[in-house]
């Protein structure tokens, strides 16, 4: 399965400090639970490739409204 890959899977997603000085992001869906947990800059980090990705995808999507009309 890649980013491109279609799923039907579902799971929840949580975001948060834990008391030790960590970014916890916990997944847990049907067979996973996984916690993952990232000090501060490297959840900077993520945060920023995820603003990116985001910002990618809003430009295909605007992209795709264009050829539309």
């Amino acid at each position: 399965m890649g980013i491109n890959t279609p799923s039907e899977i579902e799971a929840n997603l949580q975001v948060g400090p834990t008391d030790q000085g960590m970014v916890r992001i916990y997944l847990v869906g049907n067979g996973v639970d996984l916690p993952l947990d990232f000090d501060p800059e490297e959840a900077e980090e993520i945060a920023e490739e995820l603003r990116a990705a985001a910002a990618q995808a809003r430009k295909i999507t605007e992209s795709a409204k264009g050829r539309r009309r």
